[in-house]
């Protein structure tokens, strides 16, 4: 990977993807990866699409690149538009687009301490 990315442009191609997969979304990671403490995932979602109710991996933010999106808990939600930051819970979650929408998803994953 270079070390620059255009985000605008990258949400764009994700957003055409999304438009046209069943589950109404498309990914890329775009930084880190498995072997990387940091991963940064751009994902898109179509209107009404989303990810299911699941467990935080580690410290995480979703920065709304494009669009509206709601971050919900059982118990809390947060709303998102272009320029948003929200910090995820450590609560299961799940994320719902309110409209056509591009985020990018940074996850800083927890390491697991060293055998003794």
């Amino acid at each position: 990977m270079s070390n620059k990315l255009s985000l605008e442009a990258a949400a764009r191609e994700q957003l055409q993807r999304a438009s046209t997969e069943d589950s109404g979304r498309s990914a890329r990671t775009v930084y880190g990866g498995h072997e990387h403490l940091l991963r940064q995932t751009l994902i898109a979602l179509v209107a009404g699409a989303g990810l299911g109710e699941h467990a935080n991996p580690g410290e995480a933010t979703v920065h709304v690149l494009q669009g509206r999106v709601r971050l919900s808990t059982d118990s809390s939600s947060w709303d998102g538009r272009r320029g948003d930051l929200i910090v995820v819970p450590d609560d299961r979650h799940r994320l719902e687009a309110l409209e056509d929408s591009a985020i990018l998803l940074t996850v800083a994953k927890q390491t697991r301490p060293a055998p003794s």
